[in-house]
């Protein structure tokens, strides 16, 4: 049977960065008080003119010339978003066109901030039964266009990103295992009211933007990312021991300081780069895995446990050799 491995890694963050200084100047909050709360020192923001699109399409170039790979041989396209260039087409279908390689199956998930871990739960199974042989995952957000500047809650928080991955077809894993999981019914705890077949409310201020209950989502994502670390390495007869690394979704830092310290894993060999561009939804997994991979603390052979989370709730892991 086949396996699917990393070739190749990118991430892309926008020029445009916003400070925490500069935050102070737009809401009642202290620089100190956002790093002591959530361990974000800047964000990166899309230019008026880039699109999701746009972001995917860097980050996905580099993770293919990391492969040595030319883009007319990937036949497969999953790219996790939740703020799409277009109601239709999909952003997949977009960066198909512009890397030239027509024909292969290219689509969107929705599962916000657990939206890379998905698609690579998915193009692992079109690896493995042989639908596809080298496959594109990316997770590209342009989340500050559905922030609320005016909501200290989420405005601190987020920022825009892409990263992306090159799957190979190999003899030895690559993916160990992958576990996704949902619950629909916390939705309100992490939300966007607004909708297409829902009808927009322009009586509703603030409707299309991110609604957070903070405190709840903490407690249910600092409690999830335990179990599901739990749950995929006891299917795989591993402990935490086993992982050389732990890349979770990059939110918060009191969440992943929290995360590690239920596992028993040292933060050391927790990858954390929150601080540099904060929440950056379907792109905080890639964005961190690349910039691991580029700094030489991932090695080949290392041992990888990737995590997301996100609104809905979705969750989900994927345990890997790099």
């Amino acid at each position: 049977m086949n396996h699917a491995r990393i070739s190749g890694t990118g991430g892309y963050l926008p020029e445009q960065v916003l400070t925490n200084a500069e935050l102070e100047q737009r809401i009642e909050t202290t620089a100190e008080w956002i790093v002591e709360r959530t361990g974000v020192e800047e964000r990166h923001i899309a230019a008026p003119w880039e699109t999701t699109c746009d972001l995917a399409e860097r980050a996905a170039r580099r993770a293919l010339e990391a492969a040595d790979l030319d883009p007319r041989r990937i036949d497969l396209i999953v790219l996790g978003t939740t703020t799409p260039d277009h109601v239709f087409p999909s952003v997949a279908t977009q960066l198909q066109h512009r890397l030239g390689c027509y024909g292969g199956p290219a689509f969107d998930v929705q599962a916000v901030c657990t939206g890379f871990v998905y698609a690579m739960d998915i193009a692992n199974r079109f690896i493995r039964t042989g639908a596809a042989r080298r496959a594109l995952v990316v997770g590209a957000d342009t989340f500050t266009r559905i922030i609320n500047w005016q909501d200290r809650g989420t405005c601190i928080l987020f920022g825009d990103g892409a990263g992306a991955v090159v799957l190979e077809a190999a003899d030895e894993p690559g993916i160990i295992d992958s576990q996704l999981h949902a619950d629909g019914r916390y939705k309100e705890l992490l939300w966007v009211p607004a909708g297409v077949s829902g009808g927009y409310d322009q009586t509703r201020q603030n409707a299309a933007f991110v609604e957070m209950r903070g405190s709840e989502v903490f407690k249910v994502a600092v409690t999830t990312l335990k179990e599901i670390a739990e749950q995929i390495l006891a299917a795989n007869h591993m402990t935490i021991a086993d992982v050389d690394w732990l890349i979770p979704h990059q939110a918060n830092r009191r969440i992943l300081a929290a995360t590690a310290k239920r596992l028993g894993l040292p933060e050391e060999r927790v990858v954390d780069c929150v601080r540099l561009h904060g929440n950056t939804s379907a792109a905080s997994v890639p964005l961190a895995l690349d910039v691991a991979v580029r700094d030489g603390r991932i090695q080949r052979g290392d041992t990888l446990l990737l995590e997301g989370f996100g609104g809905g709730f979705t969750w989900g892991a994927v345990l890997l050799n790099y």
